[in-house]
């Protein structure tokens, strides 16, 4: 049995089926999926419903991401705290033309799907994994905020900045850093830092390898950090824009 994360995925089914395959999981593994199922490429309902039926199959684990929750905000009404012409500059235009054709039964088994949703999940290595991050110090336990643990950018932005001669035992070495033996983000897609591959900085991993864009989709092996990745999104749906 191995167990494997996965990054967002936006839409992107075809990567989604692509990376499985590569990786050759079976339905003994676990899968971590990091969030963000949903806007920008076309297939975002269909995402929900390969990963409904996944679930049936084997031990998946799937977080809240920040499109997660803005299409669940959609999808029951709810706009007091949601810029809507801004959700669809950002993927929700494609989530919102899919969703015209599926059925209000289907509707709801999404909704249920998206309700479900982990904010985070700690394994029993003290491995964390969160779609964007944590602010309390001491971890997510006291996070006050829970909404930034799918909006929050500050933690991979400090893993990024950390001079990487200090200790961890250093007087100015970054507590949230020394609170997990490893943390698996999503989110900030690493190919704002010209990348396409997974990134290792401290103990933070970021699996986002920018499949919302031009960037492939990547699956990690855990314990082992071999990956495998789709073809460029861009590529897949040739006839789209996804969130170019």
């Amino acid at each position: 049995m191995r167990t494997f994360v996965i990054g967002d995925i936006h839409g992107g089914l075809l990567a989604l089926e692509q990376v499985l395959k590569k990786a050759e999981v079976t339905t003994k593994d676990t899968l971590i999926f990091l969030g963000d199922y949903v806007d920008g490429w076309s297939q975002s309902a269909e995402v929900i419903d390969f990963l409904i039926d996944l679930k049936t199959k084997q031990n998946c684990i799937c977080i809240r991401g920040n499109h997660d929750q803005l299409a669940l905000d959609w999808l029951e009404n709810r706009h007091e705290d949601f810029d809507e012409e801004m959700w669809y500059k950002h993927g929700g235009k494609a989530t919102v033309e899919g969703y015209s054709k599926i059925s209000p039964e289907r509707k709801k088994e999404h909704i249920a799907f998206f309700e479900s949703l982990k904010d985070y999940y700690l394994d029993d290595e003290n491995r964390l994994f969160v779609h964007a991050g944590f602010t309390n110090l001491n971890g997510v336990v006291w996070e006050y905020f829970p909404k930034l643990f799918y909006w929050d950018r500050t933690l991979w932005e400090s893993a990024l900045a950390l001079d990487p001669n200090l200790k961890p035992d250093d007087l100015y070495y970054p507590k949230r850093f020394t609170v997990y033996k490893e943390i698996y983000i999503g989110h900030t897609p690493v190919t704002r830092i010209g990348q396409t591959v997974p990134v290792n900085k401290a103990c933070v991993w970021n699996v986002d390898t920018g499949a919302a864009f031009k960037g492939p989709l990547t699956i990690m092996d855990v314990n082992t950090k071999e990956f495998w990745q789709s073809d460029p999104l861009n590529e897949l749906y040739s006839n789209e824009k996804g969130r170019n």
